[in-house]
């Protein structure tokens, strides 16, 4: 189907995913749709446009129709630019959260707005971060965050928050500023949550002082696929020269790669520098 190799681990992926999805979908009818939030992305919108049609025109449409149509054009670019199989398991993602959201019974566990803006972004966080691990997604603007964050080599997810402000000013104007205020919680939580358990568009600086520079590039490049730039330095204590290894990894990398570094040479000195941002060729790992 659609030209694509399948493996045993797909179906690895597949029930991840659909998990995922079950847990999305009781986040959705548990917190998000008790304590009158807007998650933001494709989900934030097809729930202020269900809300709007059934307060100002008394309609009643179903969740899944909308949020399928407005993950359209989203899943045309994972198609066209991120992956096929990657795009598949993200559409497996969208259907099964869309029409189980539609039959899941709502069962509140709590009404206090501040924990469900809490829990509830903390479950959302950790469902797209299933996702992104077993080389899918949650849909929406997560297709859009991860081709920006592949071209421009920087962390996109934070610019999503920029698509997700339009929803909450949309928001806090038809049916109040609290719960707008609260979603800014929600959102935040989610986002602060993927940073912490999924690292892959995040970069890390090594500079790495070692006399077994050649192992060490090499190793690198052999474990991350990632080059190196070799510095002599002169050492301001003993005056020694020495070379130093500069290389700029995947966060998700950095304890493996120091981890080898360590067994190459058990004295070189590593250090890590956060980077926010790479301009020029970086390899990206691919999303199938």
């Amino acid at each position: 189907m659609f030209g694509i190799k399948w493996e045993k681990r797909d179906l690895k992926r597949a029930v991840v995913v659909a998990i995922a999805s079950v847990l999305m979908a009781l986040n959705i009818k548990t917190f998000v749709r008790t304590g009158g939030l807007y998650p933001g992305g494709a989900t934030g919108l097809t729930i202020l446009i269900q809300r709007i049609a059934q307060q100002y025109f008394g309609l009643d449409l179903p969740f899944s129709i909308i949020n399928i149509l407005l993950n359209a054009f989203p899943v045309y670019i994972g198609f066209r630019y991120i992956g096929k199989k990657f795009t598949l398991f993200s559409c497996e993602m969208i259907l099964l959260t869309s029409v189980m959201t539609d039959l899941i019974p709502g069962r509140p566990i709590t009404y206090d707005t501040l924990l469900i803006s809490i829990f509830g972004g903390l479950i959302n966080g950790a469902v797209m971060t299933m996702c992104l691990r077993v080389n899918a997604t949650t849909g929406g603007t997560d297709f859009i965050s991860i081709y920006m964050s592949q071209k421009t080599g920087m962390d996109s997810f934070n610019t999503i928050l920029g698509f997700n402000a339009v929803i909450l000013l949309a928001a806090g104007y038809f049916f109040g500023w609290d719960k707008a205020l609260y979603s800014i919680i929600f959102q935040y939580t989610s986002t602060q949550t993927l940073h912490l358990l999924y690292r892959n568009y995040q970069q890390e600086t090594l500079f790495i002082v070692t006399d077994k520079w050649d192992e060490v590039k090499n190793m690198i490049h052999d474990t991350t696929h990632h080059g190196a730039t070799i510095w002599a330095a002169e050492g301001g204590y003993k005056e020694e020269w020495r070379n130093v290894v500069y290389s700029v990894v995947a966060s998700s990398d950095v304890k493996h790669v120091t981890a080898e570094i360590r067994k190459i040479d058990p004295n070189a000195f590593i250090n890590s520098i956060p980077t926010t941002r790479i301009i020029g060729r970086f390899h990206q790992q691919k999303r199938d």
